[in-house]
């Protein structure tokens, strides 16, 4: 029985993907735990720490096919510990061996390595559909950035933009998020078996070279030292999920707000029999841009509770440390649906520059008066140009006449510029900036980055 969105079978998959589910379960956590406790078995045994018939032994037992979660569920209950169970139950499955079943080693060295296991097969998905993001975001870019469209400050029109130079600037930010998770990989998948207190007391000196083994053998990064009570590691990745998330919920708020019907410049994929409402059947609503703008908020509160996890008492304690359980998995699972509800928004986005025009136009030219009080400015300086386009404008809202017929009557604006050059002015198409070479640039940079041919 489930109470959480996570859990619930009609909510589940709004709320994260199948495949980041398979990550994060009971069973894919057990056996990361027992893949540590087996690969600490194999560097003892190796290096004469414990019997040299003990590593394999206790390997082969380590499979999550010999353990019935329900019942070492039942067991940790009974002993209000998290992994005596587990150990206990790999102790018997290993015979005259089972005394070598973690040796030298503490539980929190044991489940933050598995942890560490299971983010790596995390990130393994989320750098994939990052760069799937990235790839869509470049298509769309180069497709549009020449496609004229009301820019928008503050809520209102403020210039002309392109499509194609919205979509560029967060393509910019899905390439930074794919340099920050290069960059943190050899910080963050970093294993830790360091004993107690983590001075490797049980060990002595062998316990850094068995560390040291184990963890090659898991393919995780070794510490320079003990890392308990250092949540840094966690804290950092959980702020670059964060950073991607914001971007996400940024897109989606965006693709949101201009789905209105007042706007109507993109649309997200439809098909027929897909429902807006239960009562106003002609209701296309923006159900994918706010399932993706939604996730921002609960994974941002979980990074700032990784982020709790900080401050630690002493050498360890659970009180922190437990809170990256609660919060780590939700993060990579609510990442996981924004993934991949974007990459399906972005493959079957509707795009209508028929009514990006009709939006530049809808307010008579006065989305262009920047330009046109540059062009006076070339005669009557800027000041000046300012103060007359000014008068000019508020004058064409308020008293509903068009700007380009306030402007064509000014004795002011036609000692400087003919009806021809008005017109002129007045094209949005023609007052994009660099829009189009900004594009370009930007894909040019980052595919000569290299990031997304990996």
């Amino acid at each position: 029985m489930g109470s959480h969105v996570l859990d619930l079978r009609m909510l589940q998959n709004n709320f994260s993907t199948e495949e980041m589910r398979a990550v994060w379960n009971d069973e894919n956590r057990l056996q990361k735990i027992l893949d540590v406790e087996a690969a600490l078995a194999l560097a003892e045994s190796e290096l004469g720490v414990i019997p040299e018939k003990a590593g394999n032994v206790i390997k082969a037992a380590a499979k999550i096919e010999n353990f019935e979660i329900d019942k070492i569920a039942a067991e940790a209950a009974k002993l209000k510990h998290s992994l005596m169970a587990t150990v206990n139950h790999l102790q018997s499955l290993s015979g005259e061996y089972g005394e070598f079943v973690h040796f030298g080693v503490t539980t929190q060295d044991v489940t933050d390595t598995g942890m560490i296991l299971q983010l790596k097969e995390a990130n393994t998905i989320l750098k994939r559909d990052v760069k799937k993001v990235a790839e869509l975001l470049i298509g769309l870019a180069s497709t549009y950035k020449d496609t004229p469209m009301p820019g928008r400050t503050h809520g209102m029109q403020g210039l002309p933009t392109t499509f194609g130079f919205k979509m560029a600037v967060v393509l910019s930010e899905f390439h930074r998020h794919l340099e920050r998770l290069l960059a943190v990989e050899t910080r963050v998948f970093t294993g830790v078996l360091a004993g107690g207190v983590g001075t490797y007391a049980a060990l002595g000196n062998s316990g850094p070279i068995v560390e040291a083994r184990a963890l090659e053998l898991l393919e995780l990064d070794t510490p320079d030292i003990c890392w308990h009570s250092s949540r840094d590691r966690v804290s950092e990745y959980g702020s670059v999920l964060g950073l991607i998330s914001g971007s996400l919920g940024k897109l989606g708020n965006e693709f949101y707000n201009l789905m209105r019907t007042e706007i109507d410049e993109v649309e997200e994929p439809f098909k027929t029999g897909n429902v807006g409402s239960t009562t106003m059947p002609h209701k296309r609503n923006p159900a994918i841009f706010e399932g993706i703008a939604s996730l921002t908020k609960p994974i941002l509160h979980s990074v700032a509770l990784l982020h709790e996890s900080l401050v630690m008492e002493h050498e360890r304690d659970a009180m922190s440390w437990r809170s990256e359980w609660i919060a780590l998995p939700e993060i990579c699972l609510y990442l996981s649906s924004q993934l991949k509800s974007t990459i399906n928004v972005l493959q079957g986005l509707v795009v209508k520059p028929e009514n990006m025009m009709r939006n530049l136009e809808m307010q008579g030219g006065l989305i262009l008066s920047e330009r046109v009080m540059f062009a006076l400015s070339e005669k009557v300086g800027k000041q000046t140009a300012h103060h007359l386009v000014y008068e000019l404008a508020m004058a064409s809202v308020e008293q509903k006449v068009p700007f380009k017929e306030l402007l064509a009557t000014n004795e002011k604006v036609g000692s400087v510029l003919s009806n021809e050059q008005i017109n002129e002015l007045l094209d949005p198409s023609q007052y994009t900036g660099l829009a189009s070479q900004k594009v370009d640039e930007v894909i040019q940079s980052i595919k000569g980055g290299g990031l997304l041919g990996e």
